[in-house]
Order: structure tokens, then C-alpha cells, then sequence
């Protein structure tokens, strides 16, 4: 969900002197600049990979493996769930790049990424993502463990066939089902460190299930003209302001509900339910606050929905800094 500058793509070029860019480009490098060349390639591969993106799916991965170990996570375990994680998600990105660079020219949300200003070409875009997700597949099967395998390699395939290829462009619903592969570095975090699942995991699958629908919509709202250029039908470009708001309200509802249900099933300490409480109770007054604006007749700019994202990203973090620190605190005391 990473924001980036919305300044218009450059046209591309036509006629012969352009059918070679990149031969013309390297004619007219001046000596020397070999080295700045590949570090501009090393940031754009790595833009490609979304690492905003990432960051928000190693916040839940990290603390899944505190509560799985019940404490601190065997350092090889852990480190390794961290990097084939990261490679997985990568691959995933960079894939979607590849099969959304048309839609992505056209929204200035994304218009800057490396596909759609053509500092990687699609090929090079889908090589990459097909890389890493091999490496990261192998990666956890041969070091991790077979289960954690099968699940980041499910993540990968959902988001790439269910979410992007099916969903995103076809119904409202893409951001609520599509965002099950967002919620996979929970079960992967767990898995890794017991090789099996429990209640305790999917408790917090619901979690980011729940959380992540209102958290894009909020988005989506500020760029919803975007939404409607690339034809995307994301709910705030075929609902009302009214409908999204509320939908938004009951999601942070199941959320906050759902969170509280780790407290009886992973045995937790008081602090994780006073944490959960606190949070939620903050997430759920930032969203009746935006349904009774619209409902008093405020929209578009007179919205504040920029501001429940961000309290949203903060909301998930803060959460699961308590999962990292029940078990912690529950070593301490027992």
C-alpha cells in the first residue's frame, strides 16, 4: 500500500531512432556511469517488489513466531521465515506489476512504479517475480519446513491468479477476498516454528482479514477517480460514500471483535486484551466519526479518510507489537 508521487508517465517515444532505447541510452552514458546505471536498476528491482508493501507483512509475520514459541523463536528459524517471507511477497509484487502495467500507467498512485515508467521491462519483471518465488518456495522446504512451503507458495498463487487476474478488475469484492493472501504470513510465521496450525493462528488470519477491506477502501476513497480511469471497480468508485463508510464500520467491528478472541484461545496475559481494547476503541470512534460526517452530508475532500489509513496501519502494528510482548511478559511472570 505504498504511496508514491503522482506526476504524469512520460509518453513513449516513436519511429526508428527509438527502437533501441536502452542501445541509445548507453552510447550517450558518460564514462564512469556503469556503477550509477546498475544502482538505478538495484532500486528499481527492489521498487518493484513493493517494500512498503512487505514491511506491513513482516509486522505480522514477526509476532506470530513469539506467540508460536511462546516466547523468543529459535534465531535460524526465525531469520530464514523472514527472508524466504520476504522473497515470497516480492515475487508476488513483481508479478502483479507485470500483469496490472497497464492499469498502473493510468492511476497517479502507481504510475511511477518501475514497470509502468519502463525502468524494468515487463520480461524482466516477470523473470524476477518467477525467481523468487522458486527460491523462496525451495527455500522453505529445504530450511524451513515443507508446510510453510506449501503455504507461501499458495500465497503467491492466490494473489497472482484469484486476486489479480480474477477479482481485481472484475467485482467490489476483490480487496475482501483478495486480501487472504495478505493474511498468509500469519499461518507461514506459526508453521514455520511448529510445522502444524492451530486456533491461535487463524484467529489472527481473521484479524488482518477483517482489517485489511476497510483499511484499502479508506485508500481507495482518496484515489477513487484513479479506480474509475483503469475501469478498477473498487467499492468506492461503484458505492456510495454512505455504503463504503458503513461497510467500513463493520469490518473495524468484526475486527476489533475478533482480536479480542485471541485473549481465551492463546491464553494470553491482561496486557494483550488492554492493548486490543485501547486500539480497537480508537479504530472504531475514527470510523463512526467518518459515517456520521457523510451522514451529515460531508464528502470528498471534507472526508478525513487518509487519516483512518493511517490510524488503520498503525492500529495493525500496535497490535501485534502486544502479540510479540504477551508471551514475553508471560515468561516473566510464570
Amino acid at each position: 500500500m505504498a504511496l508514491t508521487d503522482g506526476s504524469p508517465h512520460q509518453a513513449p517515444h516513436s519511429g526508428p531512432a527509438s527502437a533501441n532505447p536502452a542501445a541509445e541510452e548507453d552510447s550517450a552514458r558518460p564514462p564512469g556511469s556503469a556503477g550509477a546505471a546498475f544502482m538505478a536498476g538495484v532500486r528499481a528491482y527492489a521498487a518493484l517488489s513493493k517494500p512498503r508493501v512487505i514491511e506491513l507483512l513482516l509486522i505480522t509475520t514477526i509476532p506470530v513466531m513469539f506467540v508460536a514459541a511462546s516466547g523468543v523463536p529459535p534465531l535460524g528459524t526465525a531469520v530464514a521465515t523472514l527472508v524466504f517471507g520476504t522473497m515470497s511477497a516480492a515475487s508476488a509484487n513483481a508479478i502483479n506489476c507485470f500483469l496490472d502495467r497497464d492499469i498502473d500507467q493510468e492511476m497517479r498512485r502507481t504510475r511511477r512504479r518501475p514497470v509502468a515508467m519502463a525502468r524494468v521491462t515487463p520480461r524482466g519483471a516477470m523473470i524476477y517475480g518467477l525467481v523468487l518465488a522458486i527460491g523462496s518456495t525451495a527455500g522453505f522446504a529445504l530450511l524451513v519446513n515443507l508446510l510453510s512451503a506449501a503455504l507461501s507458495a499458495f500465497a503467491i498463487l492466490f494473489y497472482i491468479f484469484v486476486y489479480t487476474m480474477l477479482l481485481k478488475r472484475r467485482t467490489a469484492q476483490n480487496v475482501v477476498w483478495g486480501g487472504i493472501a495478505g493474511c498468509m504470513p500469519v499461518l507461514i510465521g506459526w508453521s514455520a516454528i511448529t510445522d502444524r496450525l492451530d486456533w491461535a493462528p487463524f484467529v489472527l488470519f481473521l484479524v488482518v482479514f477483517f482489517w485489511t477491506p476497510p483499511h484499502t477502501w479508506a485508500l481507495a476513497m482518496r484515489y477513487r477517480e484513479d479506480y474509475a480511469a483503469a475501469k478498477v471497480p473498487m467499492l468506492p468508485v461503484v458505492a456510495t460514500e454512505r455504503r463504503v463508510l458503513l461497510e467500513c464500520v463493520l469490518y473495524s467491528w468484526a475486527t476489533v471483535v475478533t482480536s479480542l478472541l485471541l485473549w481465551p484461545v492463546a491464553q494470553t496475559t491482561l496486557l494483550y486484551p488492554a492493548v486490543a481494547l485501547v486500539l480497537g476503541a480508537l479504530l472504531l470512534v475514527q470510523a463512526h466519526r467518518l459515517l456520521a460526517r457523510v451522514r451529515a452530508g460531508a464528502t470528498g475532500a471534507r472526508l478525513p479518510t487518509m487519516g483512518f489509513f493511517h490510524l488503520s496501519n498503525a492500529y495493525l502494528a500496535l497490535l501485534f507489537c502486544a502479540v510479540t510482548v504477551d508471551p514475553l511478559l508471560a515468561g516473566l511472570l510464570g
